[in-house]
């Protein structure tokens, strides 16, 4: 018979018996558990098993309620899958259709569902750790390793504790555990990852020309000929209002938004471009001293309308929205990562993780006085991406 020889090894106990890799070989799981302990100069004080009589009412009655959460987390998560894909419950409704309040009760039921789908699966883990993971007392001896890696006895042993550790937590053999929590943790799951997988099966090259191009904006003519107005936003989807340059001072900004007559009237038309990523715009009037001192871009020398100039709201970076506008230094602020572009020098970036100008909106003034778009942008706007040129 080998015998075993005591040498401390890397995170080893010192005085342990080391055995051979034939031993090793020979050895099941309890021993290989048991040797791991002394190995890490572990004293396993107390293990007690939580159901020490197997099979009684109370271990069912505790496996049903642990089931019960996982099949609330998965019910949750079908609800929040259903109510995320079905357009019944997104598509915009006007407030004075009786259709309405089942739109604006969209968002809550996502967050509701969600919520309690993530709840009861966190509740569910909580009981069956509670009501079956023994609770275990153990007393360890502290070393550094000395900075060694691991041998193959520790690996060996280690693969051993986590299996027997499995065992114990007797989650084998609870296949009513085992299914629930697949089923809640999968739906769960399959809902986080729909939306941002169904982004990856719509090509936004399919129509070169579209407003839904990656190219292209809701400020696109759809027609040659086309007016689209800069529209204030009020906070109300279905008013309308048109800007002129009297209705901004000197110094101010104003979010504007893509209109055209002929979505007057059209609730869901209105409502719909307040959705759009790509169509907010920052309408700026500069100070006359400052205007004096503004650097246009090359190609882009007339798309500004005396002091007033229109540049995206999508910051070049990552794409959140540059909504601070810093009166006295003519700043345009990113809050998300502080990027800061500097309105007079063509909205290029001054400060922060963003590389590119904000893109530029050429506008004018039509004969009835309000402000108008010349024409989409002439690059993307917001951040990157592979086909991108600009």
């Amino acid at each position: 018979m080998t015998s075993m020889e005591e040498h401390p090894g890397a995170g080893r106990e010192p005085g342990v018996p080391q055995p051979s890799e034939a031993e090793l070989a020979e050895m099941d799981r309890d021993q290989l558990v048991k040797l791991g302990t002394k190995l890490d100069g572990v004293e396993l004080v107390d293990y007690p098993d939580p159901w020490p009589v197997k099979g009684t009412r109370a271990e069912k009655r505790a496996e049903r309620v642990v089931a019960l959460w996982f099949t609330i987390a998965a019910l949750a998560g079908l609800g929040f899958l259903v109510t995320i894909c079905w357009p019944e419950w997104w598509e915009y409704k006007a407030p004075d259709t009786g259709e309405y309040e089942k739109y604006a009760l969209y968002t809550p039921v996502l967050g509701f569902t969600l919520g309690l789908s993530i709840l009861a699966l966190g509740i569910g883990v909580l009981l069956y750790t509670k009501r079956f993971i023994p609770n275990e007392l153990a007393v360890q001896e502290r070393h550094d390793g000395d900075g060694k890696g691991s041998a193959e006895i520790d690996r060996k042993t280690i693969v051993a504790q986590l299996a027997d550790a499995g065992n114990r937590s007797t989650i084998g053999r609870r296949s009513l555990v085992k299914r629930t929590a697949g089923l809640g943790a999968g739906v769960m799951g399959l809902g986080l990852v729909a939306l941002p997988v169904a982004s990856f099966i719509k090509n936004p090259w399919a129509d070169p020309e579209s407003k839904d191009n990656l190219a292209h904006t809701p400020w696109k003519p759809e027609h040659p000929g086309e007016t689209v107005y800069l529209r204030r936003y009020t906070g109300k989807s279905d008013e309308v209002v048109l800007l002129r340059p009297e209705d901004l001072d000197a110094g101010a900004m104003e979010t504007v938004y893509p209109f055209r007559e002929s979505e007057r009237g059209d609730h869901e038309a209105l409502a719909a471009v307040f959705m759009r990523a790509d169509a907010p715009v920052m309408l700026i009037r500069l100070r006359p001293e400052d205007a004096q001192r503004v650097v246009k871009r090359a190609g882009q020398e007339d798309f500004n309308f005396g002091d007033y100039y229109a540049y995206t709201k999508i910051c070049s970076h990552v794409g959140c929205p540059t909504s601070l506008y810093e009166q006295r230094t003519n700043r345009i602020l990113c809050p998300c990562h502080q990027s800061q572009f500097d309105a007079l020098h063509y909205a290029k970036p001054i400060f922060g993780p963003a590389t590119r100008a904000l893109a530029q909106l050429p506008i004018t003034v039509n004969d009835e006085g309000y402000f108008v778009a010349r024409g989409d942008f002439i690059e993307p706007v917001g951040p990157a991406y592979w086909e991108r040129k600009s």
